[in-house]
């Protein structure tokens, strides 16, 4: 199991939680909206980390992405081994080409 399948274990649990003893649940208890915009602000923040080319800020902001990512896919009840699956269906296949076959 890798770090990212934990992680995503450890959000699934926190869904239940007392948003007052989780910080993951607060995030989940304000909705699908608030998830999606928590991530939109750490990638932000990622983006402002590479362009300054600041690789131990970037470190951490990338982490902070992931984890949102996790937790707004969790408020939309979309699994993480659903994610997975798809990348596993694009692999070996042409950024271009991919990208020609979501056109039709």
């Amino acid at each position: 199991m890798s770090i990212l399948d934990t992680l995503a274990a450890t959000i699934e649990v926190r869904k239940g939680a007392d948003p007052d003893s989780s910080w993951t649940a607060r995030l989940l208890a304000k909705g699908p909206e608030k998830c999606a915009e928590k991530f939109g602000e750490e990638a932000v923040e990622a983006i402002i980390a590479a362009v300054k080319g600041d690789r131990e800020n970037l470190t951490a902001e990338a982490a902070d992405v992931l984890y949102h990512l996790l937790v707004m896919l969790a408020a939309r009840d979309v699994a993480l081994a659903d994610v997975l699956a798809e990348l596993e269906r694009r692999e070996g296949t042409s950024g271009i080409a991919e990208k020609v076959a979501r056109k039709r």
